[in-house]
């Protein structure tokens, strides 16, 4: 096979990026403008843009409205949205919020997975172990205290341990002031806000209401990030007090029977998790050619190869899928947010917004002389950065468990003697569990070579090494035809013979292990090192965006409560016009359409619903709202505070989210609450559920 240098690779990205960007050369970027949503508009409750909202939507919301909104809404464990739908402690969330963690409360023979669950009385509600939510009961402002002990300090260093020093103090001050509360600290524009946040937490969760995984997650890895959608992803818990009875909150949000309205306000509220539109153009330039890059070839790699193995291997498709669909969620989201990072005209509008915010700050001799130089600054840190970026990301791929077994087998071989007795065997079956997935390894394995050579190139020294000078699959054939290790028998055959056989060992994967690991730990020491300057000098420049733009602009996403606004609407695409919701007459035919094949196939009951099932009612919809990862679950409401949908995705123009908000095409997808009516009443006959919705409380 035909080398291919790092040389040449790096001239075929940029030939691909060149091409893929003709179709926009029409447009002088030199002209195109940061727009007034850029950053978003995922408002804190520390400072909702009422103002805004009035001119926006003549609707002025007042405090109490506040409130009732922030402390019906609660997060959902450590990973997703929620909120209080009743009097007596029901919880709205997503299906996917819950999915995952189905085995900690099922029953043997059980398969909710498969069948859904419901809890036809109280009674027969499930404590699940470990689950609770947090509800956001006060909000301390604590940036005065915490920047002037930064800014007293000098070196980078004295910064972060008096920050540190700081914030413990006024953490512990918090609990002392809230006995039995969970205290927070956050920190807003990346320095230029802090806040304590005081939170409630309920521990005893109980589940009342899951669809099918094949409703919860419809449409699978194809129809994820995608619209039009018809997807039941929605569940219902119910918070228990300390007594052991149903929580009695007068804070909740009641279930709208119209559902979403053209025209109206509507306002998502949860937790978004992560956002990076504060960043400097030199920082987002850093993750589309770096971090982003290497991430989402190796995750799309890795789903191509769980959907080959899952058509191969019928029998253990069920397996191969479930891992495809969060490995295709991180593949498309990630791999959205990296197309956003590569057109121009995003791009464009970063470089105009940072352009603007340098200007203002120069516009100021005070600004000036405090802040001007931090743009460099931090663009140094990343050039740092990128001196030794792609050897620290080949060597610390994690993809192919060969590769992981020779690190874990020369890690314990440097401690000295090998374990001896069950600690041997223990430490055999960790290295190499009973599990082990050898035709799916053998796959993973081409990928992870072929991302090594694509970061370091086929000419490296180490390449030529290990490979033994081959690339691609023949590179695979040598490595396992020379390994020791991928066998169980043949690992703990070399174990046995003792540490200095391993470390002396020719086997290729622990050869990389023992070429690597060294510099890796080296440069993972100087990466953090770096990263600690750049977030001393991220902190500074948020504490100049907040003098120049203060609450204008929402900071960026950080797992914590907040407020979105927005209004139902369609958008274009594929050469079309999105609708603004769907109906089960679109269910059906993505169902028929698709020959009732997997991820379109239906349960039972939902191929045979009741004839009352209304089939035209709002399903799924769209709205203007801006969401991340961690909206998962967010009820959105409208200005009566009803709540008229669970937000549960974006669509794929939502995707460059991470970075910059762009309100022409970018949607929430929820799932309606007409819709959800139709689902408990006229599907699953969850009939005590959909009442206590209706009438905000049980209903006896």
């Amino acid at each position: 096979m035909k080398k291919v240098t790092s040389k040449i690779m790096v001239l075929l990205l940029f030939i691909s990026f060149s091409i893929s960007a003709q179709s926009i050369q029409w447009q002088n970027l030199d002209t195109v403008k940061a727009q007034r949503f850029d950053t978003g508009k995922m408002w804190t409750f520390d400072y909702p843009p009422t103002q805004y909202w009035k001119e926006a939507y003549g609707f002025e919301p007042s405090q109490e409205w506040l409130d009732k909104a922030r402390l019906s809404a609660v997060r959902f464990a450590s990973w997703c949205s929620s909120s209080f739908v009743s009097e007596d402690g029901l919880v709205m969330t997503n299906h996917h919020c819950v999915d995952f963690i189905l085995n900690n409360f099922q029953k043997p023979g059980e398969d909710i997975a498969k069948n859904g669950f419901y809890a036809p009385t109280l009674a027969d509600e499930r404590k699940v172990p470990g689950l609770f939510v947090d509800q956001l009961i006060k909000i301390i402002d604590v940036t005065k205290p915490v920047v002037d002990a930064v800014n007293a300090a000098n070196t980078v260093d004295e910064k972060l341990q008096a920050k540190n020093e700081k914030t413990k103090e006024l953490v512990e001050k918090a609990k002392a002031d809230n006995p039995g509360m969970k205290c927070q600290f956050v920190q807003f524009y990346n320095g230029g806000k802090y806040s304590i946040y005081v939170y409630k937490t309920y521990n005893d969760v109980r589940a009342v209401y899951i669809n099918e995984r094949d409703m919860g997650l419809y449409g699978g890895d194809p129809d994820n990030f995608t619209y039009p959608r018809y997807d039941a992803d929605f569940a219902f818990v119910r918070v228990y007090d300390e007594s052991g009875k149903p929580l009695k909150t007068k804070n909740f949000f009641k279930m709208s029977e119209t559902g979403p309205q053209s025209g109206e306000p509507l306002f998502v509220i949860g937790n978004p998790g992560s956002t990076f539109r504060l960043k400097t153009v030199a920082q987002l330039e850093y993750f589309r050619d770096i971090s982003y890059a290497i991430q989402v070839a190796a995750l799309k790699g890795q789903l191509k190869i769980l959907f080959d193995m899952a058509k191969m291997y019928p029998e253990k498709a069920d397996l191969y899928n479930n891992q495809a669909f969060f490995t295709g969620n991180s593949a498309k989201s990630l791999g959205g947010a990296l197309d956003g990072l590569r057109d121009p005209e995003f791009m464009a509008r970063k470089k105009d917004f940072e352009k603007k915010f340098k200007e203002a700050v120069y516009a100021k001799p005070e600004l000036k002389e405090k802040y001007g130089h931090l743009w460099d600054a931090i663009a140094g840190t990343r050039n740092e950065m990128r001196k030794f970026a792609l050897p620290m990301a080949a060597y610390g791929l994690n993809i192919s468990r060969y590769f992981g077994m020779g690190k874990e087998l020369y890690n314990l071989a440097k401690k000295g003697k090998m374990p001896e007795g069950e600690e041997f065997d223990k430490q055999m079956k960790k290295i190499f569990p009973d599990d082990f997935d050898k035709v799916l390894q053998n796959e993973l394995l081409r990928l992870h070579v072929d991302l090594i050579v694509m970061t370091l190139g086929n000419e490296n020294a180490l390449v030529e090494q290990i490979f033994g000078g081959k690339t691609g699959a023949e590179a695979v054939k040598y490595l396992l035809a020379k390994s020791q290790i991928t066998t169980k028998e043949g690992l703990i055959n070399l174990a046995k013979k003792g540490s200095e056989a391993v470390l002396n060992s020719d086997d290729p994967f622990i050869m990389f292990a023992k070429e690597t690991s060294d510099k890796l730990a080296d440069m993972m020491l100087k990466a953090a090192e770096i990263n600690k300057t750049e977030k001393s000098l991220e902190e500074e420049l948020g504490q100049a965006l907040f003098a120049v733009y203060g609450t204008s602009i929402p900071p960026d996403a950080t797992f914590t409560l907040r407020i979105s606004d927005g209004e139902m609407k369609s958008y274009g695409y594929n050469g079309t016009i999105a609708p603004e919701f769907t109906t089960f007459y679109g269910l059906y035919n993505r169902y028929y359409g698709h020959k009732k094949q997997y991820p379109w196939a239906l349960p039972e009951r939902w191929a045979h619903p009741s004839k009352e099932l209304d089939m035209s009612v709002p399903y799924n919809f769209v709205s203007t709202n801006d969401i991340i990862g961690g909206n998962s679950g967010s009820p959105i409401v409208n200005k009566n505070l009803e709540v008229v949908g669970a937000v549960f995705d974006g669509n794929m123009e939502s995707l460059p989210g991470n970075f910059i908000f762009d309100t022409k095409a970018n949607r929430t997808v929820s799932v309606a609450s007409t819709g959800i009516f139709q689902i408990l009443y006229n599907i699953t006959h969850a009939n005590r559920i959909a009442d206590e919705l209706k009438a905000g409380k049980i209903v006896n």
